[in-house]
């Protein structure tokens, strides 16, 4: 069960580096038995905010299928919201601990990206440092080539079967390539790494641990390239810190406790399965909340989950959501979200989620979008309610 928060927009895996590992280990099975390709990103405060205005952009990071939390400013950030994330995963972390894994597992990797050689020095450091490190290529394209979509670089990786591909081509960029390349590379893992190969290969350091553990890694960076990143950094501070302020107020400050429980319950109308919330779902009832609704796409690919009397969902409920969505629509469904107060329309506004979300105002519109876009036919439950509104699916 895929445990999200969303922060301005962008959806952030809540997870460990352990659990990051072990997921990608999940991509890679069904990478190989499937073709399947699996996007990972390493999300940080430049990501958000250039989502934020691009469009294409948001979409891909809100349809990764793995979105881990790079930055500093995400982790302060869920704490405000009373969501805490439960570990930092950094690109510059997740790169040598995925490169010991594969090792272990017989895993091949990919290099593409960076400047030349550096690619190179970098898969050399990562192979002496993990004996038996399958390096299945590496290529360092021109941007040029890169901006053009060169097939040749789309037939080398496709012909070297890694398991991974590591794409260093920085933000937006990589993201918008492995998107937009995933079907044809058929790779079962894809990661954008941003600058990782120059960190491993010694062309920029890292700063101290003191420095990364503090969140002032950032200044570190800017005292080594200035010139590149002051506008950056800037841009990133005031757009992140204002938009955030907005997200901020609306869910913390509006979302003052209920008096009433939250409930839920799921109910059978004409073959289609609905499930009723009332009350306040946050990070407290976020569980038992995604416990339900995934026991109900476990069955068939369409839920519609009516938020009429709904008073405030937190930003792990709302990621929740977007999992769920993902989900049924991956199996081939969809996922309906009915009769939303306009106190919620206004948060997934906010968060740019209100194209993200298929929203109705019945159940008629869910079954005219089913026979105009959709073949399955979704099987009908039966219901059982018991004790403190906990529902029996049979």
């Amino acid at each position: 069960m895929r445990k999200l928060l969303i922060i301005l927009g962008t959806p952030i895996d809540d997870i460990n580096m352990d659990e990051a590992l072990n997921r990608i280990e999940d991509f890679v099975a069904v990478g190989r038995m499937t073709g399947k390709g699996h996007q990972i990103a390493t999300i940080n405060a430049d990501f958000v905010v250039q989502s934020l205005h691009d469009t294409e952009l948001r979409h891909i990071l809100q349809e990764a299928d793995m979105a881990t939390a790079d930055g500093m400013p995400l982790v302060w950030s869920a704490r405000l919201l009373g969501v805490p994330l439960e570990k930092r995963v950094t690109g510059a972390d997740m790169v040598p601990a995925l490169a010991e894994r594969a090792a272990q597992k017989g895993y091949s990797i990919y290099f593409l990206g960076a400047a030349p050689g550096v690619a190179e020095k970098a898969a050399n450091i990562l192979q002496q440092q993990y004996p038996g490190l399958k390096i299945a290529g590496i290529a360092s394209p021109s941007a040029e080539a890169v901006r053009k979509g060169d097939p040749a670089i789309i037939a080398a990786c496709k012909a070297a079967k890694p398991d991974i591909l590591l794409v260093a081509f920085g933000n937006p960029k990589q993201e918008k390539w492995i998107y937009a390349h995933a079907h044809a590379l058929g790779i079962p893992v894809m990661i954008g790494v941003g600058g990782t190969f120059d960190l491993i290969a010694g062309v920029t350091k890292r700063a101290p641990q003191w420095m990364q553990k503090s969140g002032l890694e950032w200044s570190y960076r800017l005292l080594q390239q200035p010139g590149r990143l002051w506008k950056r950094y800037t841009t990133d501070f005031f757009g992140f810190g204002y938009f955030f302020l907005w997200q901020w107020w609306i869910m913390r400050k509006k979302g003052s406790p209920s008096p009433l429980l939250p409930t839920s319950e799921l109910l059978t109308v004409r073959e289609t399965v609905i499930m009723n919330v009332q009350g306040r779902l946050d990070r407290s009832n976020q569980g038992a909340f995604a416990e339900k609704a995934y026991r109900a796409l476990a069955e068939q690919p369409h839920l519609i989950i009516n938020l009429e009397q709904a008073e405030f969902l937190d930003s792990s409920v709302i990621g929740t959501l977007v999992a769920l969505c993902k989900q049924a629509r991956e199996k081939g469904g969809n996922l309906w979200l009915m009769n939303v107060p306009p106190t919620i329309q206004q948060v997934f506004a906010l968060l740019r989620l209100n194209q993200f979300f298929d929203v109705c105002q019945n159940i008629e519109e869910t079954r005219q979008d089913r026979r105009g876009a959709r073949t399955s036919k979704a099987p009908s439950y039966t219901v059982e309610q018991t004790h403190a509104n906990v529902v029996v699916l049979s």
